[in-house]
């Protein structure tokens, strides 16, 4: 698998600033931001906003 994968703990509200570098990456491959808040799931702009424990358990890249 290649890909991005940005780590917190918790996303900050009112902020990119954990998805704005991704974004600046102009290729295809899979963007990921992990964290730790189970409230902050989704996909911002094809960056996929993920629980630790999900990323962690998936089964299929």
């Amino acid at each position: 698998m290649k890909g991005y994968i940005q780590v917190c703990v918790q996303l900050p509200n009112e902020s990119d600033r954990e998805t704005a570098n991704l974004m600046d990456i102009k290729d295809h491959y899979h963007k990921y931001v992990v964290c730790r808040d189970t409230l902050a799931l989704g996909n911002d702009n094809g960056i996929e906003i993920v629980h630790i424990a999900d990323f962690l358990m998936r089964e299929n890249w």
